[in-house]
């Protein structure tokens, strides 16, 4: 398989009350890509700031800065960066200064071996063990869940080939999941250490809520992006409620027959006909899921797939 080599990269950040921080974080990126020797563009996606960090933005050059009109939250705003970037590669990071722009040139070296996705690792993190065992559980569910496994999928800073972000849409907290997106389409995805500093100035936007968020996302991934069918899901739970449901109704006619216990005495009836109620529940959820599946997919001109090349001869 040939790889055509990088005619230009785009570094993308999304940036939300950053304002200490913009314009450290703009330097250190400007002279690490300086140094590659390759045309490039840096694109900051102002999230609608409380404070002045679109006044520290403007004083910047060069910088694409895309300004949203309402806060959006940082799936979208990586959404927006992904579709105005030029670059065959675009790389990704956090505007807080935590990951270093010294490991880009590293990340890029990485995808030329042949990735399509580099997500980087913060072996040595330097956040509170709260956040840190939140982490881990949730890099432990997110491999269970589709099948990749990482260190640390939430890790802002990777690198990505251009082509394989043609016709994903993000939305909720999906940026998280993009490397399992991508990966559930086929894409190449390779993990590599990258450095990680403390926050020094402005506060974190991490928080419990958005972890929930997190979870519900990453089931939706799971759904829209894999190969499995929802209504195959849903239906082996159907399935598995109507097996229990007979079983108690057998045992309700069993102890009634028996005359060990009338049926207004014992709870089986009772649980038999919840099990029957809560299969034809699941059964319905699958068939619903099914059918919007179908629509995103159908609608808007989506695939669960990435072609790479198209050969001729």
């Amino acid at each position: 398989m040939f790889y055509y080599l990088t005619h230009m990269i785009s570094v993308v950040f999304p940036v939300y009350n950053e304002e200490e921080n913009v314009g450290k974080l703009h330097a250190a990126i400007k002279r690490v890509v300086d140094g590659l020797g390759e045309p490039y563009e840096i694109i900051a996606v102002y999230d609608d700031s409380t404070d002045n960090t679109l006044f520290e933005l403007k004083k910047l050059s060069p910088v694409k800065i895309v300004v949203f009109a309402k806060n959006r939250g940082q799936t979208s705003a990586l959404d927006a960066g992904f579709k105005i970037a030029k670059g065959d590669v675009v790389i990704t990071l956090d505007a807080d200064l935590q990951n270093d722009p010294q490991d880009i040139p590293r990340l890029i070296k990485k995808l030329r071996e042949g990735y399509d996705v580099v997500s980087g690792w913060r072996k040595n993190r330097h956040d509170n063990w709260g956040r840190r065992i939140l982490s881990r559980s949730a890099n432990w569910l997110t491999g269970k869940v589709t099948g990749l496994y990482l260190h640390d999928h939430a890790c802002a800073i990777k690198a990505y080939r251009k082509s394989v972000l043609e016709g994903v849409n993000l939305y909720g907290e999906m940026h998280v999941f993009l490397p399992c997106i991508l990966y559930l389409r086929g894409a190449k995805v390779a993990e590599m250490e990258v450095a990680h500093h403390a926050r020094t100035l402005g506060f974190s936007k991490h928080n419990f809520l958005k972890a929930v968020k997190d979870i519900s996302d990453l089931l939706v991934v799971r759904f829209i992006f894999s190969v499995k069918r929802p209504l195959l899901f849903f239906s082996s739970t159907a399935l598995a409620l109507w097996f229990l449901s007979l079983a108690m109704a057998v045992a309700a006619v069993i102890v009634k027959l028996t005359d060990y216990r009338d049926f207004g005495q014992a709870p089986l009836p009772l649980v038999a006909v919840f099990l029957a109620i809560a299969g034809l529940l699941f059964f319905a959820l699958g068939f619903l899921a099914e059918l919007l599946l179908r629509v995103y997919y159908e609608s808007g001109g989506h695939t669960p797939y990435i072609v790479k090349q198209v050969i001729e001869q």
